[in-house]
């Protein structure tokens, strides 16, 4: 394995899969039980949106610089 080379960025991708799937997830929980006292901007439910951009990010940045891609 001397030769071989991992990019960061493929475990950057990993990263942000994972923070995106916890944060959409956190999202949904809240859109669909939604606290009693909601915040002001509630209503744009930033939580699955960031989420959902965070996992896209995540999905692009693990198959652009995937290892079994060279």
């Amino acid at each position: 394995m001397a030769g071989k080379h991992i990019s960061v960025w493929f475990f950057i991708g990993v990263m942000l899969v994972v923070y995106g799937v916890l944060i959409t997830a956190s999202g949904v929980y809240d859109l669909l039980n939604p606290p009693a006292h909601q915040p002001v901007l509630a209503n744009l439910h930033s939580g699955v949106w960031w989420g959902a951009f965070i996992l896209v990010l995540g999905v692009v940045y693990t198959f652009a610089f995937s290892p079994r891609k060279r």
